[in-house]
């Protein structure tokens, strides 16, 4: 019976932002719980790269700031399995420091530009509300779950003094980044009402920090803010996500499951 609650075999998943550090990640995962995976992102050439690692899964291209694009992808979806009974909206944008996008970080509040404040909303908020009501009908049928990744600076504000002292320069973590990861929050609770009594579950998946090549000193600041001391492993998100989308997780619903290493515990 354990095996029956947290088996995805033949379910077919849609993931936006596949071909990210933590996507690749969700789609190797769902594969191996015998899911069949629609792997979606705006590099198509990393989702097919994703795709060779992971079987039964499908590569495609789409612009989650498109409608157009993004019902592409859903009847692509259909006409590949049929079927569609997830979505996971993982698409965002997260500027890192020393990265391509590292010059969010060098704004202040007070000077931060409108257009990047714009296109995190367009990706990051509007999209996972594009996706949904693309793939809504589908998800009627199958009585299905959509589950939206958050964080969890969309719970509680960031520690900017991280942030400011990342390579002896001045720095903030965003204001778009906590504004889009919170409203993915409030999307969670209205579409779990909007879609009572359809059999539809709408959950988030609250998320820490995670380990991808920041500088020592960060790394070290960070864990001292957190109950497990350490930031995440690429791969610690996987379990949780597979919970959200199997039978075990049947009777949540605009919940959020956090998993966070205990960050907002303090």
């Amino acid at each position: 019976m354990v095996d029956r609650l947290f088996s995805l075999a033949d379910r077919v998943v849609v993931l936006t932002g596949g071909a990210g550090l933590l996507g690749m990640r969700y789609a190797r995962a769902l594969a191996e719980a015998r899911a069949r995976v629609v792997v979606a992102d705006l590099d198509e050439g990393g989702a097919r790269r994703v795709t060779q690692d992971v079987d039964g899964a499908f590569p495609i291209g789409v612009d989650v700031r498109n409608a157009a694009s993004i019902q592409e992808m859903i009847e692509a979806a259909l006409v590949e399995f049929g079927r569609i009974d997830a979505l996971v909206n993982n698409a965002a944008i997260d500027p890192k420091f020393d990265r391509d996008q590292a010059e969010r970080h060098v704004h202040e509040f007070e000077t931060y530009p409108l257009a990047a404040w714009s296109e995190s909303l367009a990706v990051n908020l509007t999209g996972a509300f594009l996706c949904a009501q693309a793939a809504a009908p589908a998800l009627r049928e199958s009585s299905g779950s959509i589950v939206n990744v958050s964080s969890i600076y969309g719970l509680v504000g960031p520690d900017q003094r991280l942030y400011r002292s990342d390579g002896g320069r001045a720095g903030t973590k965003p204001p778009d980044y906590s504004v889009t990861k919170a409203g993915l929050i409030g999307l969670t609770r209205y579409l779990a009402t909007y879609f009572a009594g359809t059999g539809v579950r709408v959950n988030t998946l609250i998320l820490g920090g995670v380990e991808n090549e920041q500088d020592d000193s960060f790394i070290q600041r960070y864990s001292a803010r957190t109950p497990l001391s350490r930031m995440a492993r690429p791969d610690e998100y996987s379990g949780a996500l597979l919970f959200l989308l199997s039978d075990a997780a049947s009777y949540m619903t605009g919940a959020s499951l956090v998993v966070d290493g205990g960050w907002t515990a303090w």
